[in-house]
């Protein structure tokens, strides 16, 4: 490379970005419940202390709620690179922000993807691509739903 070229972009993974900033903010919140608690149990009181283990019962509740999101995110990632790599990801269809939606391709793919789930209830990958159909459908609660099975599944296979 002479020194007139520069090495090619890489594009910024916003979603990341995103993420990492709201863990920060989310941090500093929680940071100052725990601060609060400390303070309110200083009080002495009974309502204080109460107060206080109320606080940070939420704070704890908080984290193991980002924990467990983050770890799904984190399983599901790999899911998809992996069926990714093996060239297995589905067809479903996309949508851009203002285009109507193509009903009858998303209805085509879940019922190609159903029926697949139908065909090897225990294979995570149909369980996954399942998922994706929902997801491009709009049904994100089923959708990760499905994707919640599809990583136990996974874990639960040989070789996992």
């Amino acid at each position: 490379m002479t020194g007139r070229e520069r090495a090619p972009r890489r594009p910024v993974p916003w979603p990341k970005v995103v993420v990492v900033v709201l863990l920060v903010v989310l941090g500093f919140y929680l940071a100052g419940l725990l601060a609060r608690a400390v303070a309110v149990a200083q009080d002495g009181s009974v309502v204080g202390w109460g107060l206080a283990a109320g606080l940070v019962a939420l704070v704890l509740a908080g984290a193991l709620a980002v924990a467990a999101e983050l770890r799904f995110g984190a399983a599901t990632q790999r899911l998809g690179r992996q069926l990714e790599a093996e060239d297995a990801l589905p067809e479903v269809p996309v949508r851009r922000p203002g285009e109507p939606r193509d009903r009858a391709a998303e209805q085509a793919a879940f019922d190609r993807h159903r029926a697949e789930v139908q065909a090897d209830p225990d294979a995570w990958r149909a369980w996954f691509r399942l998922a994706l159909a929902y997801d491009a459908a709009g049904d994100r609660r089923r959708g990760r739903a499905a994707a919640r099975h599809a990583v136990r599944l996974h874990r639960a296979a040989p070789g996992a």
